[in-house]
């Protein structure tokens, strides 16, 4: 872990949103917030632009610039996403091909009924509100899934603006899940019962063998980007 010393040191007094020409920005005292490339953190709505200042005006002496995923979000979406759009749809089928909700242990039994209880109901939504039908099976190797879902998940990334497409990206990695990153996306499931469910073997493994320390520590970290996640949603 790096020395608080290494870390940049705060440079403002206060952080605050404010409404621009064409959005909503950021100013760290009276100074424009912008992004890795020098772009103006130009936000779709007043609710993001506040997150992120409350981002930098939670920070102490150091800036602990990791633990700012809304910014980080917010930089992606404005640098990166506009040029990457195909790259993102690509990703969210290859997601829908190897989707952990489709995955169900071949043993104990237990655990594949505790899978197919927090799973189905989220790819029967998302076979019938978004057309992205997927196919369970037992085990590691994936099935062949529909190519007419595959094309739905490309369809409906490309129809998504910069700033949601970045937030399902985001979702995602963070899930190991396209259906589950786009059941909060969407409104249907919230971030916290979406990384539920994307732990369901973890929580069935640690209800019978117990909780390892060093992996509390990194799920309590996910937690805190799954709630992220589920922020920069409602915020959009």
């Amino acid at each position: 872990m790096p020395d608080v010393s290494e870390k940049p040191k705060r440079f403002y007094k206060s952080a605050n949103a404010f409404e621009a020409a064409d959005g909503w920005s950021v100013q760290l005292d009276a100074r424009p917030l912008k992004t890795p490339a020098k772009a103006a953190l130009t936000l779709p709505t007043r609710t993001l632009a506040e997150a992120i200042a409350d981002e930098w005006d939670s920070q102490e002496e150091a800036l602990d610039i990791q633990s700012m995923h809304l910014t980080r979000l917010a930089n992606v979406a404005i640098d990166r996403t506009p040029v990457s759009r195909d790259v993102l749809a690509d990703e969210l089928a290859r997601y829908c091909e190897t989707d952990l909700v489709c995955h169900l242990a071949d043993g104990p039994a237990a655990l594949r009924e505790r899978q197919e209880a927090v799973w189905a109901p989220t790819r029967a939504w998302a076979g019938k509100s978004l057309g992205i039908v997927l196919l369970p099976v037992e085990g590691i190797v994936a099935a062949m899934q529909p190519p007419a879902s595959l094309e739905a998940a490309r369809a409906h990334a490309l129809g998504l603006d910069d700033f949601r497409a970045t937030g399902l990206a985001y979702g995602c990695g963070l899930l190991g899940s396209a259906v589950l990153a786009l059941a909060v996306s969407e409104g249907e499931m919230s971030a916290a019962d979406a990384f539920s469910a994307s732990r369901v073997d973890e929580a069935f493994q640690q209800a019978q063998w117990g909780v390892d320390e060093e992996a509390a520590v990194a799920t309590e970290a996910r937690r805190n980007e799954a709630d992220a996640f589920g922020r920069w949603v409602a915020a959009l």
